[in-house]
């Protein structure tokens, strides 16, 4: 079984749907949640899970290996960010190549890139009069939303959409797809790792 560390910053829904997922999935099990915010409500979902979690600044990912050496003490497989908004280390990335992903509120390529997250997206979306609107789970590399896409799922967008309402369309695309998509790649992983 494989294990996940999951990055979060925020109030942590994804993280702990993802969690509930691979509470009952074969494939692998939630090891360790990292937060840069002591107050994100994430540590607080991960602690009635029993889940350890790792509380870091700055200067701890940037210009230390705390982190780094955490991901490995725990025998982290795949990196999942979910609502964590700082780009990660050359280090970390080089240590899990192809293994760290990410999920989007929009279409990307559109509505990515620095300062577009949560509702900025939607509002941005909805100014602009789209006519749908999705999620992008993608691979992480060292800039903003540029990594290669993994999957899309599509939602409309409705002529008197507020940035709320479409959040709880986009929220229900990304609990359902997900951890559905994490639970393929690590399957797909341990298959390429079985033909070695």
């Amino acid at each position: 079984m494989k294990n996940i560390a999951i990055f979060a910053s925020g109030s942590g829904t994804n993280a702990q749907k993802i969690i509930e997922y691979f509470s009952t999935a074969k494939s692998a099990n939630v090891r360790l949640i990292l937060s840069n915010k002591t107050d994100a409500f994430v540590l607080e979902r991960a602690r009635k899970f029993s889940i350890p979690c790792l509380v870091f600044d700055r200067d701890d990912l940037y210009n230390s290996d705390t982190v780094l050496q955490a991901l490995l003490e725990n025998d982290i497989f795949m990196i999942v960010l979910a609502g964590f908004l700082w780009l990660l280390p050359e280090d970390i990335l080089d240590h899990f190549p192809g293994r760290v992903v990410n999920i989007h509120p929009a279409l990307l390529p559109d509505y990515g890139g620095k300062g577009m997250y949560g509702s900025r997206v939607h509002r941005a979306v909805i100014a602009n009069r789209d006519k749908e609107s999705g999620i992008t789970i993608h691979y992480v590399n060292s800039k903003y939303d540029e990594g290669d896409i993994i999957f899309q799922a599509r939602c409309e967008v409705k002529p008197d959409d507020s940035p709320e309402s479409l959040a709880e369309r986009i929220h229900a695309l990304e609990h359902k797809y997900y951890p559905l998509i994490i639970d393929k790649l690590i399957r797909e992983a341990e298959d390429v790792e079985a033909q070695e």
